[in-house]
This record gives structure tokens, C-alpha cells and sequence, in this order.
């Protein structure tokens, strides 16, 4: 029996991912806010009590700052309600599902929306689009920290004669640095970190959601255009535009919605950056998180058969799978080029597509991600179903401090 501390998500939707430049942030938003309404049932929006919006960019490229949520929302009728704005790198919309959880958790109302929306694409204003994601590192001790980051690639120097892509997100140097030291540590291959971008391009092509619809070779990965040594351009999430939505209950709330379709919430568990040493993987903060989420849940890692992780980078689908302890250390993968991480494989990893080849709107991919699962555990993903999936798991990081993310969102779905 559901008591009123139970958190279901009844309602979920999102955008097609893309391009879109003609596009506003509000129609984006309130196109996944629809979807989610619909799905719910819930035909009156004031019905909801409180909304958390997730938003990164829309202040820096288009000067909407301080009451997005507010501005984005009010002409789908989200009014009078407490909507609090969320700004946490990628992480920004998990993050704001994490507060409406504990907001409802703590008996401040019964229905609650989590929300997430961005537009990156300003293909005006190239230089400012890429721009951007240097703000989510410490700005005041940027030179230092990349200089620190690749500093951990020492022991895996780039191969001659490969030259990096003239226009690239300071982030996927930070990530090639990580994967190198991977390289290093462990004997990761290249060809290992194609195999995670090669599944998740074959994923793709099932999702009509998704930004690209065609699937890729592990040759034709390594063959694609370098970004980033080890990194091809088919490795690396791209520049994308999309929302997602997701209505979220309690227990005593429940009757008012199909109790057969909610999807529960187990746990969802945020972290920031520590000041871990690079050798201390198992404080990694895609690791503290993880057992964090895992006690909250009373599960282990065992019982996850399906999961959405944040591979803004080929190798980052790797290292979360490490963390999420879905394989051991160091062996993600030979782990991934087994097949096990395929829809059909021991743990499905990505069967959205991942932020790789299904898009990655940063402030939107938290809730985007959930989206996936929740379609999942209702059996309702089609061609890319994942068999018997009672626990998923999903992992969202954003943003750079130290040697880690500077914040991750780690959830499980399901057990009810």
C-alpha cells in the first residue's frame, strides 16, 4: 500500500531533440509541458503546486535572467504557484527533480512538476554558444584547473599528427584528459570508447525522439572527424534544443491519476564535487552518489536492468557504468565491447540513444533521461524495450571542480 512519503512520476513528456532555431525556450517548454499533462490526465495545470524550471543558457545568450521559469511557464497556466529556477550545469534538471521529490517527501503539497528546457543552437552567435560551457567550471581558476585536468593524461600522450577541432567545448578536452588516464590506468582502448558511441547510434535509430536517426560502425567512429584525441566527433554529444517534462505525486495523491502506469521513485540522491585526489576513484562523486542512491533505495547495483547515463563523451558512459558499479573498476570496456551493455546485453545502457546520439539540451537532459526510463518500466519503448526491467537507474553530472563533475544527480526508478 502507498503512504503519503511514496513519490510516483504519473506523467512525463518531451520534445524531438534538434535544432531548432526557430524554436523560443517557451514554446519548447510548453510543448513537453503538454505531453506531460496528457500523459498524467491532469487536464487543469493548477493543479500543480510547485514547478523547479532547469535552464543554463537562456540568460547568457538571449538576457532572460533571474524568472525564467516564471517567463516560460506562465502562458501554459503554471501561475500563483512557488516555481523555483534551477541552474546546475548539466545536472540543472535533475536537480530540480530532486527538489520537487523532497519537496513533496516533506508534506508541502501532493502533485508537483519538474521541468527542464534549453536553446543552444543560436547559429548567429557561434562563438557564444561554445562560450558558454566555460562557465560551468571555476571561472576565477580556469587555466590552473585545465592545466591540472590534462595534466592527468601524462601518461597517455595524443599521437602525432592528430590536431584537435578548431571550434570544440573546452569539456571535451576535460573529458579526453579523464579518458586518457583511464587509457593509462587500466588499458582502455580506443576502439572500446567507439564501441559505447557505435551502441548508442544503433539505439538511436529506435527513438523517434532523437537528434540523430542513423546508425555508425565502431570503424566509422574512429574514422569520423578528431574533437579531442582520443575523441572523434561521433564520440561527443552534440549542440542541442529540447524540454521534457515530468508531473510527479505522492501516495495520498495517487488515486486522482492510473495507479497502473505511475512509475515510483526509490531514491534520488545529489552531490557536489569533493577535493578527492585523482587516484581515489572509489570518493569519485559519480560513485558517492551512486551508494548513496543505492542505500536510499535498500537495492544494490544487481538489480538494475536498465540505465541512462550522462555520456556527454563516449568514455563518460564508461566511467558512470564504473561508478554505478553495473561492472568493476577499469572495466568498462571491455565490458561495453563484450555487448553487454546492449538492450539485449546484461545491463542496458543508453537504449535512448544517450546524450550522444539522442541530444543533450543541457539544462532539459536530466529530465530527459528520467524519460526514458519511465517509458521503460511501462513497457512502452517499442523496438528498444529493455525485457523484465523492475529497477533503472539513471546518472546525470554537470559541471567541472577538482578532478570530478561539480555536481551529479543519481536516481533509480521502480520496485512498486
Amino acid at each position: 500500500m502507498s503512504t503519503a512519503e511514496d513519490i510516483f512520476i504519473v506523467g512525463s513528456g518531451m520534445t524531438s531533440l534538434g535544432k531548432f532555431p526557430d524554436m523560443s525556450v517557451r514554446d519548447m517548454t510548453a510543448a513537453a509541458l503538454s505531453k506531460a499533462l496528457d500523459d498524467s490526465g491532469l487536464a487543469d495545470p493548477s493543479l500543480i503546486e510547485a514547478a523547479w524550471f532547469g535552464n543554463t543558457r537562456q540568460a547568457l545568450l538571449e538576457g532572460q535572467n533571474g524568472i525564467r521559469g516564471e517567463v516560460a511557464l506562465r502562458k501554459s497556466g503554471v501561475v500563483g504557484i512557488p516555481i523555483t529556477n534551477v541552474e546546475n550545469a548539466c545536472a540543472s534538471g535533475s536537480t530540480g527533480f530532486f527538489n520537487a521529490v523532497n519537496f513533496l517527501k516533506a508534506g508541502a503539497g501532493e502533485v508537483a512538476l519538474a521541468i527542464g528546457c534549453e536553446k543552444m543552437f543560436f547559429p548567429e552567435n557561434r562563438n557564444g554558444m561554445f562560450a558558454a560551457f566555460r562557465g560551468s567550471t571555476d571561472v576565477l581558476e580556469f587555466d590552473s584547473q585545465i592545466a591540472q585536468l590534462l595534466s592527468l593524461a601524462e601518461g597517455m600522450p595524443i599521437p602525432e599528427g592528430v590536431e584537435p577541432a578548431a571550434e570544440r567545448s573546452v569539456f571535451m578536452d576535460i573529458y579526453a584528459a579523464f579518458a586518457r588516464y583511464h587509457m593509462a590506468r587500466f588499458g582502455t582502448t580506443q576502439r572500446q570508447i567507439a564501441a559505447v558511441a557505435a551502441k548508442n547510434h544503433y539505439n538511436s535509430t529506435m527513438n523517434p525522439d532523437a537528434q540523430y536517426r542513423f546508425d555508425m560502425s565502431v570503424d566509422a567512429v574512429l574514422a569520423d572527424k578528431p574533437v579531442s584525441w582520443p575523441f572523434t566527433r561521433s564520440m561527443c554529444a552534440p549542440i542541442s534544443d529540447g524540454a521534457a517534462a515530468m508531473i510527479l505525486c505522492t501516495g495520498s495523491a495517487l488515486k486522482r491519476f492510473n495507479k497502473a502506469r505511475a512509475v515510483p521513485v526509490a531514491a534520488c540522491a545529489l552531490v557536489s564535487a569533493s577535493d578527492r585526489q585523482p587516484d581515489d576513484l572509489d570518493n569519485h562523486i559519480g560513485r558517492r552518489a551512486a551508494v548513496k542512491a543505492y542505500e536510499m533505495a535498500g537495492v544494490g547495483p544487481e538489480v538494475i536492468r536498465v540505465a541512462e547515463v550522462h555520456d556527454a563523451t563516449a568514455f563518460a558512459e564508461i566511467l558512470q557504468i564504473e561508478n554505478l558499479g553495473l561492472c568493476p573498476r577499469g572495466e568498462g570496456g571491455p565490458f561495453t565491447e563484450a555487448g553487454e551493455t546492449r538492450i539485449n546485453g546484461r545491463v542496458a545502457v543508453n537504449p535512448s540513444g544517450g546524450l550522444l546520439s539522442k541530444g543533450h539540451p543541457v539544462g532539459a537532459t536530466g529530465i530527459i533521461q528520467l524519460h526514458e526510463l519511465v517509458t521503460q518500466l511501462r513497457g512502452e519503448a517499442g523496438q528498444r524495450q529493455v525485457a523484465n526491467a523492475r529497477f533503472a537507474a539513471a546518472e546525470n553530472g554537470g559541471g567541472f571542480l577538482g578532478y570530478e563533475e561539480a555536481a551529479t544527480v543519481v536516481t533509480i526508478l521502480g520496485g512498486a
